[in-house]
């Protein structure tokens, strides 16, 4: 009797011992692992949890920081600006326990995020098979956050873990990133780590945080909604916010460079009310990710559906286009345009294939503005300004490059200049506001329109509907011009 008693009481505290030893253990978040890109030339933090008052200590490339965890267990240290670093070295965590993440360089961070169109996986894009293939690239790793998940309030642990760039790896990985990502690796020559979180047909607002939209008094509605949420709120992936609590802010406040977003279909029917939205987005991301500069690029919606004849245009898309366009006033942001990119043959594919292209012009963004090749031009023509003389109006552009041209796009072949080719999808109209299709001209940095049933014009119209598929104005480097109107009406 007095055996078994002893043998329970054994039992008990070696039961008593190990719940101890593992709620004593330090740990991380997933994004904090193996295989890991850390950031370079910013202060970077490292986070997790440990038993209140535990002393945390972190080591890496020379340096250790320490620190204790709060009474609530959190503990963060921030390790000084890295250089890039492209050969592989261990970060050592030490509490209670110790932790090795190895494996681990140092470069650029970019998080992928939007609705199906960044969703889309490599294996899904035009030449599939070939790219997958080449899909090798040890300097470049990935984290993909997996499911689709929602939560009413804002989440500290997440799922997924890093992954060397391979064939395996890459093809269920988002096609935009790995293109946007493959092309930052080759021309900075540092490793690059990109983050993706993404769910196929979702609005803006599951994605954008509290703060977000407390920063636009136009969306006060929204974040009073947000506000009211507690842990027992049911959402789904409509709600305000709740993608972002569970599928972004478990990553915060990990160091990145900056975000890339393909997303604005599901809110394919709004015009302003979605500037105001993409500036919460930014300033919301911006806040939680602790970097004030944090850069931001997103794809403006791509042609869809069958053309319309209509010279006046303004259906669909065109509305949010240019939402997407004027919230270019954000500092440290871009906008690849993407109007040329559809199959022609199928205008109402929802999801063109030929996500090299849109990669590729979020990174030429991204290479002249943030990292300071001021040698690229970052993005086709943008309408500046313009000015009516006599029956014409004569339309000036930003990102001219070394000039205009009417360009044609075919599949992935670089855009080919049509010499004596005609400008087309310009409309004009005169204080009737009465539309008809404009003859368009190049003059150097300049367009010309103008048109013999309207003899005293005062708007232009490019591209502005949902399938502008004859825009074909270009500058030199072969990336189109934006849509755009002169006219609020």
């Amino acid at each position: 009797m007095k055996f078994h008693i002893l043998n329970r009481c054994l039992t008990f505290l070696t039961l008593l011992t190990v719940a101890f030893t593992a709620s004593a253990d330090v740990t991380l978040p997933p994004v904090l692992g193996s295989g890991m890109v850390l950031q370079r030339d910013l202060p970077v933090p490292v986070w997790g949890w440990a038993d209140a008052g535990e002393k945390v200590s972190v080591t890496f490339a020379g340096q250790t920081k320490t620190t204790k965890a709060g009474d609530d267990g959190k503990w963060m240290v921030k390790l000084d600006p890295l250089k890039a670093n492209s050969k592989a070295n261990s970060l050592i965590v030490t509490g209670n326990n110790k932790i090795s993440l190895d494996n681990v360089l140092v470069g650029e961070v970019w998080i992928c995020s939007g609705q199906s169109n960044m969703e889309w996986a490599l294996r899904s894009s035009m030449n599939a098979k070939e790219e997958v293939a080449a899909a090798d690239h040890p300097q470049i790793r990935l984290f993909n956050v997996p499911g689709h998940t929602t939560s009413p309030l804002p989440k500290e642990k997440g799922a997924g873990s890093w992954q060397v760039c391979n064939p395996k790896s890459a093809t269920g990985f988002s096609a935009v990133g790995y293109f946007f990502g493959r092309r930052l690796q080759k021309e900075l020559g540092v490793p690059v780590g990109l983050v993706g979180s993404n769910w196929g047909g979702t609005r803006i607002e599951p994605w954008t945080t509290l703060a977000g939209f407390e920063s636009v008094p136009e969306l006060s509605k929204i974040a009073d909604q947000v506000k009211n949420y507690k842990a027992d709120t049911k959402v789904g992936g409509g709600s305000p916010s709740a993608i972002y609590n569970s599928m972004v802010h478990p990553l915060a406040p990990f160091a990145m460079r900056g975000g890339i977003w393909y997303q604005g279909e599901s809110n394919g029917s709004e015009g302003v009310t979605y500037y105001h939205k993409k500036h919460a987005l930014v300033n919301g991301w911006r806040k939680v990710f602790q970097n004030k500069d944090l850069a931001f690029y997103w794809v403006q919606l791509a042609n869809f559906r069958q053309p319309n004849k209509n010279p006046a245009g303004g259906d669909g898309w065109a509305k949010i286009r240019e939402a997407q366009t004027k919230a270019l006033d954000i500092p440290h942001t871009g906008m690849a345009v993407a109007i040329d990119l559809a199959d022609a043959h199928n205008p109402n594919d929802i999801h063109p294939r030929n996500k090299q292209d849109v990669g590729g012009r979020l990174a030429q963004w991204a290479l002249h503005q943030t990292y300071g090749k001021k040698d690229l031009v970052p993005t086709g023509p943008l309408y500046k300004s313009h000015k009516i003389k006599g029956n014409a109006i004569h339309l000036s552009f930003d990102h001219v490059g070394k000039g205009l041209m009417v360009g044609k796009k075919t599949k992935l072949e670089p855009t080919a200049e049509v010499k004596g080719g005609k400008l087309e999808h310009f409309a004009i109209a005169g204080e009737d506001k009465k539309w008809f299709w404009a003859e368009a001209t190049i003059d150097g940095e300049t367009v010309v329109v103008k048109s013999s049933d309207v003899p005293k014009p005062v708007a232009v119209r490019y591209g502005y509907t949902m399938n502008p598929a004859k825009a074909n104005l270009y500058n030199k480097e072969g990336i189109p011009a934006s849509p755009f109107r002169t006219d609020g009406w």
